[in-house]
C-alpha cells in the first residue's frame, strides 16, 4: 500500500465514515468519497485496492476495537459494570453506523472476509486485570478467559442494539451485570 500525506488520508477516511453513515455501503461510491474528501480517485486507488479495503480500514481505525478502559472499583461487580458501561457508550456513540454496517456485512461476504482478515486483535488488558483483581480479593476461585467474558458482554450489547436499540441505561447495565455477566464469570471460575 502506498502511503499518503496523513492529512489527505484523514480526509478520505472521514469522508468514507460520513458517507457510510449517510447513505450506507451499497449507495456509497469511490467517486463520492473522492469528491467529499477533495481528492482524486487515483489518490484513493493508490492507497486502497477498492471500496471494501477502504471501508475495512475505516472500521479498523475508527471503531473502539479494544475493550473499554476499566477501573478498580473494589468489587468484581463494580469492575464488570464499569467495563460494560464503557462498551455500551462506545456502541451507542456509533449506533447508526454499526447498524448499517452489520446488515452490509451479512449481505457482502467479500467485505466481511476482508474485515475478518484485517481485524486487529482486541486489547483485553483491563478485562484480564479485573479478573485478576477478583481472584486476589477472593471473589473468584480462579481466572477465566477474558476474551470469552468480553464476547458475552459484546453479545448482550449487540442483541440490545439490534432488537431494542439504545439507550443503554443504568437498568440495562445492572440487569446485564447482575443477571448474566457476574453469574457467568462465577460459574466459569468454579465458585
Amino acid at each position: 500500500m502506498a502511503s499518503l500525506d496523513p492529512e489527505r488520508e484523514r480526509a478520505i477516511l472521514d469522508a468514507t465514515m460520513e458517507l457510510l453513515s449517510e447513505v450506507g455501503y451499497d449507495r456509497m461510491s469511490v467517486d463520492q468519497i473522492a469528491k467529499r474528501a477533495r481528492a482524486s480517485k487515483a489518490t484513493i486507488y493508490r492507497r486502497w485496492a477498492g471500496k471494501p479495503e477502504l471501508v475495512v480500514d475505516v472500521i479498523c481505525r475508527r471503531f473502539d476495537m479494544d475493550a473499554p478502559t476499566g477501573r478498580d472499583t473494589g468489587t468484581l461487580r463494580g469492575d464488570l459494570a464499569a467495563i460494560f458501561r464503557g462498551l455500551c457508550e462506545a456502541v451507542e456513540r456509533k449506533h447508526t453506523l454499526i447498524i448499517g454496517l452489520s446488515s452490509t456485512l451479512v449481505s457482502h461476504q467479500e467485505l466481511a472476509r476482508t474485515l475478518r482478515a484485517h481485524m486487529p486483535t482486541k486489547d483485553l488488558g483491563d478485562v484480564k486485570a479485573l479478573i485478576e483483581r477478583a481472584v486476589e480479593r477472593g471473589e473468584l476461585a480462579r481466572p477465566v478467559d477474558p476474551a470469552r467474558l468480553f464476547a458475552v458482554a459484546e453479545a448482550l450489547v449487540w442483541h440490545r442494539m439490534i432488537f431494542s436499540g439504545p439507550p443503554f441505561d443504568e437498568a440495562f447495565v445492572a440487569e446485564s451485570v447482575d443477571g448474566v455477566l457476574a453469574p457467568v464469570v462465577h460459574a466459569w471460575s468454579g465458585g
